[in-house]
């Protein structure tokens, strides 16, 4: 997804002179290609994320579209007071890229750990929230990016991240994108993780359960009609995201089951114990914190779907 992120910009920036990048010591052979083709559109500010923000609000108040690149973690809490009372109080379009979202950088420890960096970016009004589930709907979020006179935020994966089966690219703001038809659970699911609710719904398909799959890539303030028209037509509905449980996907599906009086049973699946010391690849973390696909299934046939 890294990659995808780096070829969407570099034609962003092709056909508009006001695309900026900026990074925080990061993105070594990631970023080369926007570096070597606009190398006065580029500017690596050490490590100093607070500046990175400061920096990019300049940017965009004489006229620039800047991208700032760092870890999620630090994209987005280190320089959260930064981008809260510059982009988003002036309603600048700055675009934060969060790269390695969850677990991506597992063996780095906790402090690379984003769990919360949905939930935090979901309660600013003005913020729009974007969490591209594979390479192909990263390109397609990013040239959406054009449509935005405010800031975004975009978690995208560290790289290695597969095709998401079924997805093709397809991105809409406020909607989600149904991949995979089922008439007993509906599973929604944003970011890297999707991949791993297409081999649950497969799973649970085996023992007899029909699981709808639907990618959900922007969390917004209130759903659109085509999500609420989706969520009426299943008697249960599970929300799969790598992130606290509270504030982000789960949160919103549980707002927009409320505001709509929708007969929905929720079962929300994410991170639901406090932040500890465990380390290891993605895979393992995953596995872990019973976010793989057989965890999900498992846990989904546990409730009695």
């Amino acid at each position: 997804m890294r990659r995808a992120f780096v070829e969407a910009l570099v034609d962003l920036a092709a056909g508009d002179e006001r695309v900026f990048l900026l990074t925080a010591d990061l993105g070594w052979n990631a970023l080369e290609p926007f570096e070597e083709a606009f190398p006065e559109r580029f500017l690596n500010v050490g490590v100093a994320e607070q500046n990175l923000a400061g920096l990019a609000t300049g940017l965009a108040l004489l006229g620039f579209i800047p991208f700032i690149y760092s870890i999620a973690t630090f994209a987005s809490m280190r320089c959260y007071e930064q981008i809260r009372n510059g982009a988003l109080l002036h309603g600048l379009p700055v675009r934060i890229i969060g790269i390695g979202g969850a677990y991506a950088y597992g063996h780095a420890g906790p402090t690379h750990y984003a769990l919360e960096d949905l939930a935090i970016f979901r309660t600013q009004p003005g913020m729009t929230v974007l969490i591209p589930a594979d390479p192909e709907q990263t390109r397609a979020c990013i040239l959406a990016t054009q449509a935005l006179t405010g800031p975004a935020y975009l978690r995208i994966g560290k790289g290695g991240n597969n095709v998401v089966p079924g997805l093709g690219g397809r991105f809409r703001y406020g909607e989600v994108e149904l991949i995979r038809d089922g008439l007993q659970v509906l599973l929604v699911v944003c970011g890297a993780i999707a991949c791993e609710a297409v081999r649950a719904s497969q799973l649970l398909e085996r023992e007899g359960f029909g699981a709808a799959v639907a990618v959900m890539a922007h969390l917004p303030f209130q759903a659109g009609p085509s999500t609420v028209g989706l969520l009426k037509n299943f008697r249960v509905v599970a929300t799969i995201e790598e992130a606290y449980v509270v504030g982000g996907l789960g949160s919103f599906v549980a707002e927009t089951i409320a505001q709509n009086d929708l007969e929905c049973r929720l079962i929300r699946i994410g991170v639901d114990t406090a932040l500890d010391c465990d380390a290891g690849t993605e895979g393992y973390m995953r596995s872990r914190k019973k976010l793989n696909a057989e965890s999900i299934a498992k846990e989904l046939l546990d409730l009695s779907i």
